[in-house]
């Protein structure tokens, strides 16, 4: 496996900048070399800055090629679009409604329905479909973006949770005990085979953890982010200071 970059950067802005250039370059280089440029996005709070800076900077806006860029989700919540926690909410407000992203380029996970399983299923094939996958293939994002949380989930792969053993299904639902809920989530062989992974890690909240996925032993039906190991990709973390003040192996 392709060992992971580690960058630390020393505030947020700082996080949301570097994470911007990474973004633009992997649209560019994409869209210049396939015509196109597919990424899956992230939720939560840290990527809203990214996404806003993406929509609002004019450097930045017109370096990427929107007309070609594709947009899916890493995971979703079991909620509405329209809910306050919903990912795809968050990226719409921040990002998709303030640039000119054509609407048909657009595929979130329909985390309303009542079973989430349904949402699982329609979603991978949704990606079948878009990247014209045969039997057993896996589709290839030109990025994925992800956090992490506080104890080492990653996407919708929380620890002890059964879509870490999922090996050959695109997306699945799965039951999540902390928040007594369903969430939809790509699985690691998705994530994996990603051409470029990049994970923003933002608060001192993350500190321990950030260690111990890093620099641990590999224990990742404890912390999940441990399975992101793209088998071919690039993986960088970007990683803002007060998440990587126990590091001893960044840059």
């Amino acid at each position: 496996m392709p060992k992971p970059e580690i960058q630390l950067v020393p505030n947020p802005e700082a996080l949301y900048r570097a994470a911007a250039d990474e973004f633009v370059k992997s649209a560019s280089d994409a869209a210049r070399v396939r015509g196109r440029f597919t990424v899956a996005l992230s939720g939560g709070s840290t990527p809203r800055g990214l996404y806003s800076l993406l929509a609002t900077d004019p450097a930045l806006r017109g370096h990427v090629p929107w007309e070609n860029t594709y947009f899916f989700w890493g995971d979703e919540r079991h909620v509405p679009p329209d809910h306050l926690e919903s990912n795809f909410r968050m990226a719409n407000e921040a990002l998709l409604s303030r640039v000119p992203a054509p609407v048909s380029h657009v595929f979130r996970i329909k985390g309303e329905y009542d079973d989430a399983a349904r949402a699982a299923d329609e979603y991978a094939q949704v990606l079948s479909d878009f990247f014209k996958l045969n039997a057993g293939e896996f589709p290839c994002f030109d990025l994925v973006l992800l956090g992490m949380g506080p104890e080492g989930h990653t996407a919708s792969l929380f620890p002890g949770t059964k879509a870490l053993l999922e090996k050959g299904r695109l997306v699945v639902a799965n039951w999540v005990g902390k928040f007594y809920t369903t969430r939809v989530t790509l699985t690691v062989p998705v994530l994996n085979n990603a051409a470029r992974v990049l994970f923003l890690i933002q608060g001192e909240d993350k500190a321990p953890a950030l260690k111990a996925v890093l620099e641990g032993p590999y224990e990742p039906d404890q912390l999940p982010a441990q399975l992101i190991q793209p088998r071919q990709g690039e993986l960088l973390w970007l990683v803002e200071a007060e998440a990587g003040r126990m590091l001893q192996k960044a840059s």
